[in-house]
């Protein structure tokens, strides 16, 4: 496969996973290519944990309102810092944006879906503190993401894509022509 063909192939899938489990080698390969993304003043704000402990998914899974992805075999949890990169700028949203996409595509690469599951965690409820607070993370990380990774059980539905000329243009913005 090649990168465009994971770039075609990827969608946001939220449905049931097969209840195969994911070998570590894989969830290894996935998170390498996170790490290898692009960081701004190469911070490496970006840190990762692998979650395939069917007790600490259970445990995860009480704290996740409402409940997603709960066949999930395995999950991964992105944790960010904010660490001051270049003047008073912190890249961190784009450092852990870029690990998280190289993931997804990784992971469609290796017969994979998943999702990637931010706001549903970052809102007033404060779950990815929760989930940081199972894991062990300090206090200095903030959960930012989860990805659960599986293969699924359920047919891949694709979202339609606005056309080509609506969003990219050649030599200036030419919206309307």
């Amino acid at each position: 496969m090649t990168v465009l063909d994971a770039i075609k192939n990827r969608t946001s899938y939220r449905g049931e996973y097969k209840s195969i489990g994911v070998p570590r080698n894989d969830l290894i390969k996935i998170m390498e290519a996170g790490l290898a993304a692009p960081s701004g003043c190469n911070k490496q704000t970006t840190s990762l944990i692998a979650v395939d402990d069917a007790e600490v998914l259970r445990e995860l899974r009480r704290v996740i309102h409402p409940p997603v992805a709960e066949t999930a075999p395995a999950i991964i949890c992105v944790l960010t810092r904010k660490i001051i990169a270049y003047r008073d700028r912190c890249f961190n949203i784009q450092d852990y944006s870029a690990a998280i996409q190289n993931m997804l595509l990784t992971a469609v690469e290796l017969g994979y879906q998943s999702c990637w599951y931010e706001g549903h965690i970052t809102d007033i409820d404060a779950i990815g503190r929760k989930m940081a607070d199972i894991l062990g993370v300090p206090a200095d990380y903030e959960l930012v993401c989860f990805l659960p990774i599986g293969i699924a059980s359920q047919p891949l539905t694709y979202r339609d894509k606005k056309a080509f000329a609506e969003r990219a243009w050649f030599n200036g913005f030419r919206q309307g022509e």
